[in-house]
């Protein structure tokens, strides 16, 4: 009896550690995968050139001060969010499109940090989808410091992002059948002054990216294309507007510096 006690308390450890190795092998394989044409539609365009890099995909538009690090959504492969990034970096920022471990956004949250320091701009900007916008809002809110904004797509913060010189937009489709309302609302509460709410009437929680259907979402009313078209848009005018807001301020300081400097050291009258 007790040698075949001592064969369970070997086996039974074994036959659970295959299993979990075996289950989290299915999961991770489990993914939604890219269009089979976006990477070919991408090799047409004349504007925006994508490079491969050691964390993802580099894509360099006709903007030279600004550039965004997207973090993709859960489970889903990173190519699919090509024809979204293409857009923003034809128009002025380049993008960063961050390939995870086992296509889980959790397990490179701090991948942002590698880009920002190997890489020169002068405004930087956080995006992600779903689980990946919700570990980019994780890491923006310990570098705040470092960061000009961040986009939401279909995701919330669950940490403060609350700084004058910090910008945000949460995208969302009325149509999304996967994210949790209740905590978008909530996530409120985190968000700094420079903060823009965006609905997109028709638009669900796929079509953010070229990946198909996802379980658990609503049919869209709008095209894919549409839905894309207006994020970008919506991510533009938060960049455009911050950008703006950044030089104003700028302005205003070196005028009252001036001003103090006449105060302090009136001009001679001669």
């Amino acid at each position: 009896m007790k040698k075949i006690w001592k064969k369970k308390k070997v086996v039974f450890p074994a036959v659970i550690g295959v299993l979990l190795f075996l289950t989290g092998f299915w999961y991770v394989n489990d993914y939604y995968h890219s269009d089979g044409n976006v990477q070919e539609d991408m090799k047409i365009n004349d504007i925006v050139s994508v490079e491969e890099f050691q964390d993802g995909l580099y894509l360099d538009g006709p903007g030279e001060d600004t550039a965004l690090i997207f973090y993709p959504g859960a489970k889903v492969e990173y190519t699919a969010y090509l024809p979204l990034l293409d857009k923003l970096a034809g128009q002025g920022s380049d993008c960063f499109l961050v390939k995870m471990p086992c296509n889980l956004a959790f397990l490179g949250q701090n991948k942002a940090e590698k880009i920002m320091d190997s890489y020169d701009y002068e405004h930087w900007y956080l995006a992600g989808h779903s689980l990946g916008g919700a570990m980019a809002a994780s890491y923006a809110s310990g570098h705040l410091e470092v960061l000009d904004g961040l986009a939401l797509l279909a995701a919330y913060p669950t940490k403060s992002l609350k700084t004058d010189d910090f910008s945000v937009v949460s995208v969302y489709g009325s149509e999304d059948g996967v994210l949790n309302m209740e905590k978008v609302k909530a996530g409120v509460s985190f968000m700094p002054p420079d903060y823009t709410e965006v609905c997109i009437e028709g638009g669900n929680h796929a079509q953010f990216g070229n990946y198909g259907k996802q379980k658990g979402d609503r049919e869209a009313d709008i095209s894919r294309e549409e839905q894309q078209e207006q994020t970008a848009a919506a991510i533009l005018q938060m960049i455009g507007n911050h950008k703006d807001q950044t030089q104003e301020d700028v302005e205003m300081d070196y005028e009252q510096k001036n001003l103090q400097k006449e105060l302090l050291f009136p001009l001679k009258a001669w």
